[in-house]
């Protein structure tokens, strides 16, 4: 799969989502990592937008952060159409 633009940006935006709520729970890499079945550095990957994640991994990590899959995607993102 082509990662484009817009898809770049999701990932990012949805990063910065993992992180603001890892970081409103005052969980380190490391302790959000022991709540989930994923490692730290993976999960440092996720906030960087540098790792596409499969659904399992989305509600992993909404079980180790205690919070709903649809709170995960509570973000706003921009995205611009091009035209052709």
């Amino acid at each position: 799969m082509t990662l484009t633009p817009e898809k770049i940006e999701f990932l990012k935006s949805f990063g910065k989502r993992i992180e603001t709520l890892r970081n409103k729970k005052n969980l380190s890499l490391r302790q959000l990592s022991q709540n989930c079945d994923i490692d730290y550095s993976d999960i440092s990957k996720i906030e960087k937008g540098l790792r596409n994640i499969q659904m399992s991994t989305v509600l992993e990590l909404a079980r180790g952060l205690e919070v709903t899959a649809k709170e995960l995607f509570d973000f706003d993102i921009e995205i611009h159409q091009i035209i052709k």
